[in-house]
């Protein structure tokens, strides 16, 4: 069916929605936008509040009526009207519900508006909780109320919306036509809120820090760029909280956390989005271990209270939470991986040479170290295992403490889980000479396009050199943790409101 055919038949539905309401207008003085309604219960528990001795006793003697009465709303995802009975299923965010509407039952032109709705039309019904004749939980209705008019007809008549674009730029409707998505959202929900509790038990403080901040700092990614009229200064949406947690135990916080957003002016796929929630925290007089028991801690919580932590399936993989994590280093990972030491700097450029890196010749060391890793060492970890990556090189890692005999690695981990970096924790640098020495070399290193929109960041060097106390970092991916508690494989499964292309230029380049 072609594009202009579908929106004939679209827009000759809306008309006839239209005509319906009109008619319902004038002919029984409806309201087609509801009123404030007191009194609902939840879907759910008006089906918890069904009691079958009490139906049992009313289908026995219809005088002896002691059905409990429940005042429900929801959309209607179901109709069918037959004569002098109508039967509609309604959702909310709890579920599905029946409702039978019996014309003697009711005033009658709440019985018409009943036996004429449309689907995604939202109602309120009220009436003793009973059973049909084919043993279905309902309400049986005296009383049905049009909240809204629905007059956008629904996808595919309520088999779901199965089209995954229009489902991201439609999450309204994907909501209610994939009682699914509801579920991954309030699973979305309980996990961050596990996560809270878990950390208030261990004593950190919630905070938050500026989103908008004059210098684009903390990682090295590039950023999203915008401008304040009044102050007219230009200013960055945040790559990380980092350098804004590390001033607060400067300041004398012992333990922090913030749980928001980062933006990053980089890719999409099924596993990045651009505005991302991230987790990060920071205990003065910790250190990287003391970070990796606390993620292990409250990864192990959110998966227990989610199901069996021991059995969590995630595409070909069944992840085990409950076991200890497992721990490889990054230098044994690499040589497993590519054959190689990666202190060999000969060995390291020929394995690159051989793998087809262009610039192996000229490229950095420990750069070429790093690609080499992510291309193919990464890949040897058990997906199935959660694995903490020890002891980075330092090169690579600008904030990290180095180790105190061996200064080209530092107290750095990355915890991969399911072929995914999932959390990354430093033993941080509090040393501001050597932080300032690291800033300007990474600086150096970073491409062209990305210094284009970094300058360093005086008053963190400044807040190190005020003291800031040894600590533990850590920054944790909640958008990837959600995919892996909920088996959901694209990140935009898990987020709302996914970042998309604009409908003409998706149109335009799918044509």
């Amino acid at each position: 069916m072609t594009d202009q055919k579908v929106q004939q038949d679209e827009s000759q539905l809306v008309a006839a929605r239209r005509a319906k309401m009109g008619r319902w207008i004038d002919d029984y003085g409806v309201y087609p936008w509801g009123h404030r309604v007191d009194g609902l219960v939840s879907l759910e528990d008006a089906r918890a509040a069904f009691n079958q001795e009490a139906h049992d006793a009313f289908k026995a003697d219809d005088t002896n009526d002691n059905r409990p009465r429940v005042k429900v709303a929801g959309r209607c995802i179901q109709h069918r009207a037959m004569g002098k009975l109508t039967f509609l299923v309604i959702r909310d965010d709890t579920g599905d519900l029946q409702i039978s509407c019996s014309k003697a039952a009711m005033p009658l032109e709440q019985f018409k508006v009943a036996s004429k709705l449309d689907y995604g039309d939202i109602v309120v019904a009220q009436g003793k909780m009973g059973m049909t004749n084919k043993g279905e939980i309902c309400v049986w209705a005296d009383s049905f109320v049009l909240a809204c008019k629905s007059l956008a007809p629904p996808p595919e008549k309520f088999h779901g919306l199965s089209d995954a674009e229009l489902r991201y730029r439609q999450r309204y409707v994907d909501m209610y036509t994939n009682d699914e998505t509801i579920k991954t959202f309030k699973t979305r929900s309980r996990i961050v809120s596990t996560i809270r509790d878990f950390m208030h038990e261990q004593g950190y403080l919630e905070v938050e820090t500026p989103m908008m901040q004059s210098i684009a700092g903390g990682a090295a990614a590039k950023p999203f760029a915008t401008h304040h009229n009044a102050l007219d200064i230009p200013l960055f949406l945040r790559i990380a909280p980092e350098l804004y947690l590390k001033r607060l135990l400067v300041g004398g916080m012992r333990k922090v956390f913030e749980i928001n957003r980062n933006f990053r002016n980089e890719g999409i796929s099924r596993r990045h989005n651009p505005e991302f929630t991230m987790l990060e925290s920071y205990q003065a007089f910790g250190d990287c271990e003391t970070m990796l028991e606390l993620t292990e801690g409250m990864i192990r919580a959110a998966a227990n209270d989610i199901g069996d932590a021991s059995s969590i399936a995630f595409g070909e993989h069944t992840i085990d939470y409950a076991v200890p994590f497992d721990r490889v280093t990054y230098g044994e990972l690499f040589e497993k991986g590519l054959g190689c030491s990666m202190h060999d700097e000969d060995a390291v450029r020929a394995k690159a040479e051989e793998l087809g890196f262009g610039d192996a010749a000229t490229k950095n060391h420990w750069l070429l170290v790093s690609e080499l890793f992510d291309a193919r060492a990464e890949a040897i970890l058990d997906g199935s295992r959660p694995t903490f990556v020890t002891d980075f090189p330092s090169a690579i890692s600008p904030l990290t403490r180095p180790h105190e005999d061996n200064e080209s690695l530092s107290h750095r981990w990355e915890l991969f889980i399911a072929d995914m970096e999932i959390a990354n924790a430093y033993t941080e640098l509090n040393d501001p000479d050597l932080q300032l020495q690291r800033f300007t070399e990474q600086m150096d290193g970073a491409d062209d396009e990305v210094n284009a929109f970094r300058s360093l960041d005086e008053d963190f060097i400044h807040a190190l050199r005020v003291g800031m106390p040894p600590a533990g970092g850590l920054g944790l991916g909640i958008d990837r943790l959600v995919m892996l508690l909920t088996g959901m494989e694209s990140i935009r499964d898990v987020i709302l409101f996914p970042l998309m292309r604009p409908q003409e230029q998706s149109d335009e380049t799918d044509s």
